[in-house]
């Protein structure tokens, strides 16, 4: 059915305009948007349609709407251990030791239940597009669990078989327990990528294969991840540069700065995007600028680890592709994509100065740099053509009051919002502030029960 939205108060359409329409519409004729304009300019076919009732009308007083969201960095499984005692004042690696065993009791019920749940928490503030990088797969967990969460509550999906394969016998951090040999990580990402991924344009589901970091698996892993990568079209997603620490051990390890390792693999370009990158120097700027490579830029993380502020203006003024991620919930606590761009703003000012993002750079990088950091031309922007990945905020709120003098920029300044209403490839996912797709009460007393359970397991093995 043709679905139209009416008299937005603002809709943001992120087009190569970057128009912001007064009294907004849109329509959208299944996966795909038709129409984008003033609700005084509705084509006579469409007000056919609304008087007789053969589309689904939704009106948008009171409300601004945006671009779907993207989210171009997560760990959904991590959902089940935010705030843990051991890893709440760690830096990166420090945190991770803490947490690895821990992890290594996750089943296959918990990465579906902690997948739902994540994409809940995302979907509700604004994202229709995500990624997921999971890479520990014990007790049986494949990245199939997570496929079928999502198909199950509809959110579009890149999602990235990850891979531990050096563990601390070899010079790694990662624990044996939780690595894999690397003939079956390659073996698994052949069979991911034949049985799921869907390179077509609007698709829901997309594999990209994801070595986990420089400090966790070997150069020939790397390699061939990359040759793989290339030869089924699918993208490359990996952390880099996240801290000193990441920095020491590139250099000691392979006498190379992460940028220049990255270069030296095959990781660079338009199809390869990295995490964090918070150390990314001037060199691995450029090289980023001139091959197009793209950076998930994931400021609540960073912080709470303390692993500095990434150069996010520099890095878009030399023409790097550059998107948000929410990280882990074990080390962001959060999934709030709305506010994750009220975060960037504000760590990029407090870094580099009150210039340095304002809160439209904030929707842009959210929306359009998002969908250019996972390589895609049909996510990010209301046009026609695009996908109908649509969401809106009710300027009502509380938070909002006394915002109206530019409810855009009220969006990112304000209290991060839930959405009203959240359309996902035309189909209405939220609506009133309530997701449709899945009982999220019933996922949530799932949740819970499957957190104990992991501490109750990992306390057992004496972690």
């Amino acid at each position: 059915m043709t679905l139209i939205l009416q008299h937005a108060d603002v809709l943001v359409t992120m087009d190569a305009q970057r128009r912001e329409i007064a009294d907004g519409a849109l329509v959208a004729n299944g996966a795909a948007i038709e129409w984008v304009g003033a609700t005084a300019d509705l084509p006579e076919t469409y007000r056919r349609m609304i008087d007789d009732g053969s589309a689904q009308v939704v009106d948008m007083h009171g409300h601004v709407v945006t671009p779907g969201l993207v989210n171009t960095h997560h760990h959904m499984y991590q959902s089940l251990t935010r705030a843990v005692p051991a890893a709440q004042d760690a830096e990166l690696f420090g945190w991770l030791t803490n947490l690895y065993m821990l992890w290594s009791h996750l089943t296959p019920e918990m990465i579906r239940v902690s997948t739902q749940t994540a994409m809940a928490e995302l979907m509700l503030s604004g994202c229709t597009t995500t990624s997921d990088h999971l890479y520990l797969y014990p007790n049986g967990s494949r990245l199939d669990d997570s496929i079928d969460a999502a198909r199950e509550i509809g959110m579009r999906f890149h999602a990235a078989r990850g891979s531990m394969s050096v563990g601390r016998s070899q010079g790694g951090l990662p624990p044996d327990i939780v690595v894999e040999r690397e003939a079956d990580i390659l073996r698994d990402s052949q069979r991911l990528v034949e049985q799921y991924h869907d390179a077509s344009r609007h698709a829901m589901l997309r594999v990209v294969l994801a070595p986990c970091s420089p400090f966790s698996v070997s150069r020939d892993l790397m390699r061939e991840s990359a040759v793989m990568a290339r030869h089924y079209g699918v993208s490359l997603h990996t952390h880099l540069a996240e801290n000193d620490n990441d920095i020491a051990y590139s250099r000691e390890k392979f006498g190379m700065t992460p940028a220049q390792y990255a270069e030296d693999l095959g990781w660079v370009g338009r199809d390869v995007w990295h995490a964090h990158c918070v150390k990314l120097d001037d060199e691995g700027v450029a090289l980023f600028a001139r091959t197009g490579t793209g950076v998930a830029h994931c400021p609540c993380s960073n912080m709470r680890l303390a692993s500095g502020i990434a150069p996010v203006r520099r890095m878009r003024d030399a023409g790097v592709p550059v998107g948000l991620g929410v990280d882990g919930s074990a080390s962001n606590d959060g999934a709030h994509m709305l506010g994750e761009a009220r975060q960037a703003m504000l760590l990029q000012r407090v870094g580099f100065g009150p210039a340095a993002m304002s809160a439209r750079d904030a929707l842009e990088i959210a929306t359009l740099g998002g969908a250019r950091v996972l390589n895609r031309d049909d996510i990010g922007a209301l046009a026609p053509g695009m996908s109908a990945d649509i969401v809106s905020f009710d300027m009502s709120a509380v938070g909002f009051a006394g915002g109206g003098h530019d409810p855009v920029a009220s969006l990112v300044f304000c209290t991060p919002a839930n959405v009203s209403t959240s359309i996902i490839n035309g189909r209405v996912v939220v609506r009133d502030g309530k997701l449709l797709t899945v009982d999220l009460p019933d996922v949530l007393t799932d949740h819970r029960r499957l957190a104990r359970t992991l501490f109750e397991r990992a306390q057992e093995a004496g972690v």
